[in-house]
């Protein structure tokens, strides 16, 4: 790559109401890969924030009896509260309302309307403002938004135009030259096909509400709110503020989006860019909708479940595991409480929690809790070495998956390795080793085999379940915490240290009944 630094974003959130599982379930994401990053040893700058312009967070606001200033300021921090219960790593939190956004805003717009690619023309168009976009009559279910359910709004106003329509082939030689520009494939090819059908100009400014960024040369319009949220990738890392800053993170590595707002970010924001010849982000991956009874979850259609109802039961990181682990990345999933139930008792509190029990267990019972000898080669039987490779087959996999995104690969990589060990157990059977004195030095190198397998596992599963991850590093005996290691130092067998005090304690995941 051209830079060191791995900077990911995920969209900003739009501040219309409080979160629910569809944005969780982008920001779990990113901060899975944020914290596997970081495990390898790359500086990591992980961006999130809220979008809070625009039509829509006025009109809300106006129905509580707020102006847009003290809506915003109530709504944020339900965002900022559930990154935190969540376990969220971000390195920054940008809000639109900000100066340092504003500002640098202004400073874009102004240097495109010096390119003359902005100009002043007219539009009459069909808006849906839950969407804070035209829609054209071919996208519309029976006269309706498809997201919102409602009919759009005709607009008729004086617009400010980008030159969008300019940039049709190089967003194609773009998307045809460089495949992981657009990820996955199927969301590549569906915009490639569309752009090839003809881009119109964009409208990029508002005068029917004055709820967003002022146009520098023309204070009676705002920027559309789509064009000042986009820009907040570049403002946040001192695009217009800190020329130096930039350079070194711009661009992004990966801007991490649900299908429904790929246009934007795969068409306008490159479009833009270009038109300023500043560096694109190298790749905009668009993942599926969580759904709920069959739609997509959303807070107008009062299928926005909070995150927050499910906390108390399945814990932050039962929460992360599942979400992570239970839908294909880059597509469609549905949530129930019964499937998550289901695969928190089948992986984590079974498969993972219960290797966890019994392993220091039988270290407590048979060897006083501590950590023997490791064992030389020649002590290392079949079975061993089978237990070894599968680590490392597991570990690579990982690697693999989520260099291509497929995070739910990734765990089940992982998890191969966690059903690996248990195999191992039932194969080696301690317990009856214990039983002949003859064979202790067999007993001590499997439970060090069994304490080494779940150091690894600390080191592997910390960027999903960091809490769980962090407690068994405790339990384990290792100083410091999990999330400061690597895994080209600590992914290796033979590091838990001999004369090492375990300690044992309460399942790490609870089963639930």
């Amino acid at each position: 790559m051209s830079k060191d630094t791995f900077y990911l974003t995920t969209p900003i959130y739009y501040v219309n109401d409080v979160p629910h599982l569809g944005h969780a379930y982008t920001t779990v994401a990113c901060d899975f890969i944020a914290r596997w990053r970081r495990m390898q040893g790359r500086p990591v700058h992980f961006l999130t924030g809220t979008d809070e312009h625009g039509e829509k967070v006025a009109r809300t606001a106006a129905a509580k009896g707020l102006t847009p200033e003290e809506w915003t300021d109530e709504i944020v921090p339900r965002w900022t509260e559930l990154w935190a219960a969540l376990d969220i790593s971000n390195d920054d939190f940008i809000r639109t309302t900000e100066p340092r956004h504003e500002g640098p805003v202004q400073q874009f717009m102004t240097a495109l309307h010096q390119r003359d690619q902005i100009y002043l023309g007219s539009y009459e168009g069909l808006y849906c403002v839950g969407c804070e976009a035209f829609k054209q009559p071919d996208e519309l279910v029976d006269g309706n938004c498809p997201l919102h359910g409602v009919p759009p709004e005709v607009v008729e106003e004086d617009n400010y135009f980008f030159r969008l329509s300019d940039y049709r082939q190089r967003l194609i030689d773009l998307y045809e030259s460089n495949p992981r520009f657009v990820m996955p494939e199927a969301r590549r090819r569906e915009v490639l096909g569309k752009v090839r059908t003809g881009l119109d100009d964009l409208s990029i400014s508002r005068v029917s509400f004055d709820w967003g960024v002022p146009v520098p040369w023309d204070s009676k319009h705002v920027i559309y709110v789509w064009v000042d949220a986009l820009q907040n990738y570049i403002t946040a890392v001192g695009y217009g503020s800190d020329e130096e800053r930039f350079a070194r993170l711009w661009p992004a590595s990966v801007h991490m989006v649900g299908k429904d707002i790929l246009w934007f970010h795969s068409v306008i924001w490159p479009a833009m860019l270009m038109a300023l010849d500043l560096p694109l982000p190298e790749t905009v991956f668009a993942h599926g909708f969580l759904q709920v009874g069959g739609e997509k979850m959303s807070k107008s259609k009062l299928t926005g479940i909070s995150p927050h109802d499910l906390l108390p039961t399945f814990s932050s990181d039962g929460y992360r595991y599942f979400f992570v682990r239970e839908v294909s990345f880059g597509q469609d999933g549905s949530f129930s409480w019964e499937a998550m139930a289901e695969r928190y008792n089948s992986d984590l509190a079974n498969d993972f929690g219960n290797l966890v029990s019994r392993s220091l267990s039988m270290i407590a019972r048979y060897l006083g809790g501590v950590v023997p000898a490791p064992p030389e080669p020649s002590e290392l039987t079949e079975v061993e070495h089978g237990l070894m490779e599968k680590q490392r087959a597991a570990l690579a996999g990982m690697v693999e998956a989520i260099d291509e995104y497929l995070l739910h690969e990734a765990l089940r990589s992982c998890w191969s390795f966690v059903r690996g060990a248990n195999a191992y157990v039932e194969a080696v059977t301690p317990w009856g080793l214990a039983k002949d004195e003859s064979r202790r030095r067999r007993l001590e190198v499997v439970l060090y085999q069994l304490a080494d397998s779940l150091r690894l596992l600390a080191v592997m599963v910390a960027p999903i379940a960091p809490q769980a991850a962090q407690e068994l590093w405790r339990r384990l005996g290792e100083q410091g915490s999990v999330h400061d290691r690597t895994h080209s130092e600590d992914a290796r067998w033979g590091l838990s240290a001999e004369g090492t005090q375990i300690i044992s304690g309460p399942p790490l995941f609870p089963r639930i009944v």
